[in-house]
Order: structure tokens, then C-alpha cells, then sequence
């Protein structure tokens, strides 16, 4: 067997007990043998600014390297006020910089939303369907994925124990293997 697809997948939140955190670490756990998943928070991301491009801050460039080194991407957002949270959309603004040459350009993508409402995040998940066009690689379009009342999804230590969760969630991971399989052969 070929070495495992090293995929980044970037949590929207900033809060240590986060829902879309949670979702990323058991994406993580569940991974197939074919993925091996890398989660990672916007913890530390500078403001974008057009103005520091020239000498982009540190922060930017390892941050864009991780992705760069990375074979696909899935982002787990959360949904603030109907779309992605700002510190997501700075992650990306940074990571799609310098123009042209986008960190993310070429990269399979998967988008997670979730909340702990009946909603499940589509909104913030139909943002990212509008913003990564045009600096990342092809986007899953399919098994979609808005994970609603998530709130009883894990215990007190953060462990995913809802089993109808965990099937849904396996499946997309199967799905996304497949996928980031046929786009880098």
C-alpha cells in the first residue's frame, strides 16, 4: 500500500471546547488507513493585510507551508451570524495570498458545517462553496455535510459517543479518500 494522503483540516473555531474542534479531532480518529489527517486551528493568524505581502509576518508563511505540504484540505466550520467565523475567513484570506499563487490552489477540498441548532451550519458551508472557487482545487460535492444538533454528540472529555455520528462521519471519510485518490492518482 501507497503511503496515506497527508490532509490538513483546518477547525474555524478558536475555543479549546469547540463543537467544530471536537469534529476535527474524531475526523482525525477516524481516519482510514488511505488518510492521515492533520488538524489544525487559525491560532495565531495575523490580520491580513495587502500592505505586509512584501514581507509577509512568519505566522503567514508557516501557515501557508502547512498547507502547501498537505495533499487535500477539509474545513469544519462553524456558523456565526450565517456565515464562516472571521478568524476562518482570515485563515483563508492569508493562505490564498500572494495572488496567483494560493496555497490551497490544486488541493482537494471537503467542507464540514455543524451547530448545535437544526441547521446544521449550511449557511457558513454555502460561504465556503462561494469563496474557494477560483483558489483551491475541486471541492466534494458529494456526501454534503451540515451536521446539526451536534450539542450531545461528545462526553465530558471531548470523545465522539454518538454512534449515528460516528457512521455519518466514517462515511464521508471514505468518500473523501476516494476523492482526494481520483484528484491526485
Amino acid at each position: 500500500m501507497s503511503s496515506p494522503h497527508h490532509i490538513l483540516v483546518l477547525a474555524g473555531s478558536l475555543r479549546k471546547e469547540s463543537f467544530t474542534l471536537k469534529i476535527a479531532n474524531a475526523l482525525a480518529k477516524l481516519a482510514p488507513p488511505a488518510l492521515r489527517l492533520d488538524v489544525v486551528m487559525p491560532h495565531g493568524i495575523s490580520f491580513f493585510n495587502q500592505d505586509l505581502e512584501a514581507n509577509p509576518p512568519a505566522d503567514w508563511l508557516a501557515f501557508r507551508e502547512r498547507i502547501q505540504k498537505s495533499a487535500a484540505v477539509i474545513f469544519v466550520t462553524p456558523e456565526y451570524n450565517r456565515s464562516i467565523s472571521g478568524v476562518l475567513k482570515n485563515a483563508i484570506d492569508v493562505a490564498s495570498r500572494p495572488y496567483g499563487k494560493s496555497s490551497f490552489l490544486g488541493k482537494p477540498v471537503g467542507i464540514i458545517s455543524n451547530s448545535p441548532g437544526p441547521l446544521g451550519g449550511v449557511s457558513a458551508a454555502k460561504h465556503l462553496q462561494n469563496i474557494l472557487p477560483g483558489i483551491s482545487g475541486p471541492i466534494m460535492g458529494q456526501p454534503e455535510m451540515y451536521l446539526n444538533g451536534v450539542g450531545d454528540a461528545f462526553d465530558e472529555k471531548g470523545h465522539l459517543i454518538k454512534e449515528s455520528l460516528q457512521k455519518v462521519l466514517q462515511q464521508y471519510l471514505d468518500a473523501f479518500a476516494a476523492f482526494v485518490e481520483k484528484q491526485n492518482g
